[in-house]
């Protein structure tokens, strides 16, 4: 009897605190569902950016020897162009490694190998060195990291 005068007197409370539980409870599945489709979506962005920069060097010819492991840039130093489109790699790949710090993309698998072998090419290392005092920190760190990790098979082990 006395359970029963309980549950009259505090039933609502009750089922109250038991729908005021079952929200949060929802609500944290849904963000947390969000939160990983909003990463997919920003790993696709970072793609489709990747695909359009990409795009335009296979367009123009003329930014070929930003590839070139034997670019001599000492009797031929990079054109305006080549210097161009290796800033806006750089700008590309500093977007993606902050999305990637904050936690608001998926790490690409090999990201490090990828980054490295581009910028030890010799246009990209050149055009880096001059503009990477501009770079947030961080950012300078990382783009080193990587080259270190290529050019030496030690750093891949640790």
């Amino acid at each position: 009897m006395e359970t029963f005068h309980w549950v009259t007197e505090h039933g609502f409370d009750l089922i109250g605190s038991f729908g005021i539980i079952g929200s949060l409870l929802f609500t944290g599945i849904s963000l947390h569902s969000e939160t990983k489709t909003r990463r997919v979506g920003n790993l696709f962005a970072a793609i489709q950016n990747h695909r359009e920069l990409w795009a335009e060097f296979y367009r123009r010819p003329e930014l070929s020897r930003v590839l070139d492991a034997s670019a001599d840039t000492v009797n031929e130093p990079p054109t305006r162009e080549e210097e161009g489109f290796v800033k806006l790699v750089i700008q590309h790949t500093n977007g993606v490694y902050q999305a990637m710090k904050n936690g608001l993309v998926i790490k690409p698998e090999r990201v490090r190998g990828d980054v490295g072998s581009f910028f030890f090419l010799p246009i990209p290392k050149l055009v880096w060195e001059n503009v990477k005092h501009l770079q947030n920190d961080d950012f300078v760190d990382f783009v080193e990291s990587c080259v270190l990790f290529l050019a030496c098979p030690a750093a891949r082990e640790s």
